[in-house]
């Protein structure tokens, strides 16, 4: 009898008796688990070439567990069992399960309601790109930098049609084809990502230009392929980023719900959210849809002063306590050493950080994402970047400058701040301090958590002005870059750096 670990991946192959003309079309394998308690579990399978098709499948229970599949072709229709045994090990994603919304709806929690932190890394092209040695080496860096999440592109977009091999993963004339080999190749650096200790966050429909398959495909197979992608890799740990840069306003709000309804009708229930183009919030038309789990948003790379206000005053600011709450995510800041729009600043870990603690305090601390420019893009050389114009200068560096930078120091800092902060409580207090001046360069944030700490970034240093009461005490300076912590009677910083200032009982 077959085994696996509790939250582990269990995977079984059937054989059809014929082989289809078209699978995604013609065929359909549906696999229902029962639980040891007696629950059920429906499951969609996926063609695999050939006659082959897969079923993966992660059980939650310990105990026996017995299946039974269904499809057309009588080869498809079988029965099994599995054991599902306890995690032995140390991977939280394992020993913990998977993600839940939390109980107060502002942050991310596992399945035992251990909180989840989300600290994402933007690698779109690195699971296409990447061959298994080079992934390899980002993730080992990446889980020991304290990242949480990778998010990635696993079907075509802007930057990548085509793999290290020349294979694309479909089609793009519906009736689109979906191309095995491709996702086979994909297979083992998704599961990769989890044996790391890291969640995967796979944008299925990349969706920005009209180019882009989630925008020209018609909606029938927009779904159809993002259902396979679903099928095959929701068994994995994963949260769901449907929609990858689109705007979903211009393309059509209900044709996003509808696809959404339809392609999370059945299987796991992982979470799943849509990745926003830049400056653009979607909270308010999906935030009632079953499917729709957190607020993910981007901020972007603009380096103007609407771009600023946009996040510093805008719906991430005043929009995250509307009904139904939701937990709300940056999932695209300022990338490392990209060049802002407007004023061509190059991005350091100035603003990186910048945008990441701003991010983190204006709305509730469910976390956010890092991003460094080439990394996303992962050349191999120095050169332009596909699909994207004269970004960058048409000289974007290989992915390994990205892999050690001031930028992702400080993310590694910050979480080890948050981790000394009741960071599951912290609520935005912009009335706690006093904006000094209408630059949204100098804008000061501030969020209070449940004792009373409040906690406080300045962006260019100085002495913070109090707004509607007096700070609690003791007032400590942290350091953003090293985390550094120094007792002090007031709230001054150092002139020309950022700075955070935790003021009350909660730092341990």
């Amino acid at each position: 009898m077959p085994t696996v670990h509790r939250y582990g991946v269990h995977e079984f192959a059937l054989t059809a008796q014929a082989e289809l003309p078209n699978p995604l079309w013609d065929g359909e394998l549906l696999a229902t688990f029962a639980a040891p308690s007696g629950r059920e579990i429906a499951v969609r399978g996926f063609w695999d070439g050939g006659r082959t098709w897969r079923v993966r499948f992660s059980p939650d229970e310990v105990g026996l567990w017995s299946w039974r599949s269904q499809g057309a072709d009588a080869g498809l229709c079988a029965a099994g069992t599995v054991e599902c045994v306890p995690y032995q090990g140390d991977n939280p994603l394992y020993r913990h399960g998977p993600l839940r919304v939390a109980a107060s709806r502002a942050f991310l929690e596992h399945a035992d309601g251990t909180p989840f932190f989300w600290l994402g890394d933007t690698a779109w092209n690195g699971v296409i790109r990447g061959d298994d040695a080079n992934w390899e080496r980002f993730l080992a860096l990446r889980a020991a930098q304290r990242f949480t999440v990778v998010q990635f592109v696993c079907c075509h977009w802007r930057g990548d049609v085509a793999d290290e091999f020349g294979d694309s993963a479909c089609t793009e004339e519906p009736p689109i084809r979906i191309n095995p080999a491709f996702f086979q190749r994909l297979d083992r650096r998704v599961a990769r990502i989890n044996e790391h200790g890291l969640l995967g966050a796979p944008v299925a429909l990349w969706a920005l230009l009209e180019t882009d398959i989630g925008r020209k495909l018609p909606e029938a197979d927009a779904i159809r392929l993002a259902s396979y992608i679903v099928a095959r890799y929701d068994a994995y740990q994963v949260a769901w980023l449907l929609g990858g840069d689109g705007n979903y306003q211009l393309m059509g709000v209900d044709r996003w719900r509808r696809i959404g309804q339809a392609v999370f009708a059945t299987g796991h229930d992982r979470l799943a959210t849509l990745h926003p183009c830049g400056t653009n919030w979607v909270g308010e038309e999906f935030r009632n849809e079953d499917w729709y789990d957190f607020i993910g948003y981007q901020s972007g790379h603009g380096d103007g002063e609407k771009d600023l206000r946009w996040l510093t005053a805008g719906p991430p600011a005043t929009c995250w306590d509307r009904e139904p709450r939701l937990p709300v995510v940056n999932l695209e800041p300022n990338y490392e050493i990209a060049i802002g729009y407007h004023h061509h600043t190059v991005f350091t870990d100035y603003h990186v950080r910048r945008a990441a603690y701003w991010s983190l305090l204006l709305s509730p601390a469910a976390g956010l994402t890092y991003g460094h420019d080439s990394i996303w893009n992962w050349n191999f050389a120095t050169g332009p970047s596909e699909g994207h114009g004269n970004w960058h200068n048409g000289a974007v560096p290989p992915w390994t400058e990205g892999l050690e930078t001031p930028g992702i120091a400080s993310m590694t800092v910050l979480r080890g701040i948050l981790e000394r902060l009741p960071w599951t409580t912290l609520v935005p207090a912009p009335r706690a301090v006093r904006q000094t001046s209408d630059d949204p360069q100098t804008f000061v944030a501030a969020a209070r958590a449940a004792d009373g700490t409040l906690v406080v970034y300045t962006p260019c240093g100085g002495t913070v002005a109090c707004g509607d009461g007096d700070f609690p005490h003791p007032v400590r300076r942290v350091d953003p870059r090293t985390g550094a912590v120094r007792t002090q009677p007031d709230l001054s910083c150092p002139e020309g750096q950022d700075w955070l200032l935790v003021c009350g009982p909660g730092w341990r």
